[in-house]
């Protein structure tokens, strides 16, 4: 494998910086990606993790039965990330078959096309609301104010929790998915409200049940016979709350907000969308390739020894597929680096790929959908409000979100 200390600034040989993936990753994931398909870097726990950078290579890992998501396939020592208790962790992310199938088969008719398709109007009410609450005011963080909200709102509704329950919702996740080095203690207080409150929303819809989905969700676990026989324990019941609500959230959000600075960014496609939004689901692609909120994917421990792009990694090691340096391959996406929805070729992994492909992709892809329809149809003068430079993305290598969109029209 190639010396990477001259890429990413480290003076350890065989290690990449994460430092200089933050501030600028689409350089330095070209330069790893040019240099060689496998690349060694700090991973997410800080400890040493092999990066897999070529866009074939990483489809392909993305459904390699070898590949377990299953940390116990971890090698001693080798994996430091943030534990979750297990009423937490028992979910779709840490599964492998046949338990992911057996799960997966449950919730899985929650989300099909058919079933996301009749909650377009009810998609559309919520934003329409959410830009009537800021239109008289002509400017906005439109993060917090309408792709962070509009996300909760409705997953919230899917799942049905309560309308007193969502306003911790936000800090909790931030907590989660961007730890604040200035208060280590954030995450685990997080985690310890998160837990009690999936543990008592759980409880109040077994006592009272409605038509929601988290009802149903309760009625299979407690349902003797189940589907087909299957059923869910109560850790996996509560995982799959977690995991639907904070997936479901955090991806969409960064999807909608990353999608309009996109187009803010090239005024030419956002005038073509405003005329003709019949593009949008095109552009959707395009906008999840160019711009993804996950950049990386969920680690992976190699079941024996694996060779990805000629390069062999022992069993048990942490593996990490780079969605975002898969996007920018030129073998798979000519011109990587231009926004181009007339490209006639889709095939990005923001949404995952294999056995794992995101449950909510259909939702999440409505939901971005809807927004940015809602959004340019309202607004034909949305505009940025603070010199492009201003604009600032999160400080994390796992999650490609802003920090705040303000926006004026």
């Amino acid at each position: 494998m190639q010396n990477s200390a001259n890429i990413a600034g480290t003076d350890r040989p065989d290690l990449v910086d994460t430092a200089a993936l933050i501030e600028d990753p689409y350089r330095v994931l070209a330069k790893l990606r040019e240099a060689g398909p496998v690349h060694r870097i700090a991973g997410t726990d800080g400890r040493p993790a092999w990066l897999v950078t070529r866009y074939d290579d990483v489809r392909q890992a993305f459904a390699d039965p070898r590949l377990s998501l299953d940390r116990r396939n971890a090698a001693p020592g080798n994996y430091g990330g943030f534990s979750l208790p297990p009423a937490l962790d028992t979910n779709l992310l840490n599964m492998d078959p046949p338990d992911h199938t057996r799960v997966r088969r449950l919730v899985v008719k929650a989300f099909t096309p058919g079933r996301v398709e009749k909650m377009r109007e009810p998609v559309r009410r919520v934003a329409d609301e959410l830009l009537d609450a800021i239109e008289p005011d002509g400017h906005a963080d439109l993060l917090a104010t309408y792709a962070g909200q509009l996300p909760i709102i409705v997953i919230c509704d899917l799942l049905g929790v309560p309308q007193r329950d969502r306003r911790d919702f936000r800090a909790w996740s931030d907590a989660l998915i961007t730890p604040d080095p200035a208060r280590p203690q954030a995450a685990k207080e997080a985690v310890g409200s998160m837990l009690r409150f999936y543990t008592g929303l759980i409880a109040h819809k077994r006592a009272e049940p409605g038509g929601d989905l988290l009802s149903d969700l309760i009625k299979v676990r407690d349902d003797e016979m189940g589907d087909g026989g299957d059923r869910l324990t109560e850790d996996e019941l509560t995982s799959l709350a977690f995991l639907i609500l904070l997936a479901g959230y955090e991806n969409t959000v960064h999807l909608i907000a990353n999608s309009v600075l996109a187009l803010l960014d090239h005024p030419e496609l956002l005038h073509e969308l405003r005329a003709d939004p019949g593009g949008l689901p095109a552009a959707f692609d395009e906008l999840a390739r160019f711009e993804s909120p996950a950049p990386l994917a969920i680690r992976r421990f190699p079941l024996e020894d694996i060779e990805i792009g000629g390069v062999t990694i022992p069993a048990g090691e942490t593996v990490l597929l780079s969605a975002a340096s898969a996007h920018r391959d030129p073998a798979q996406f000519p011109d990587p680096d231009q926004l181009n929805p007339h490209r006639g070729r889709s095939g990005h992994l923001a949404l995952g790929h294999g056995i794992h492909y995101c449950l909510g992709a259909p939702l999440a892809r409505l939901e971005t959908e809807t927004a940015l329809a809602a959004l340019l149809s309202r607004f034909p003068g949305l505009r940025l409000d603070v010199p492009r430079q201003e604009v600032r993305w999160r400080p994390s290598i796992r999650a490609r979100g802003l920090i705040s969109l303000p926006v004026a029209w």
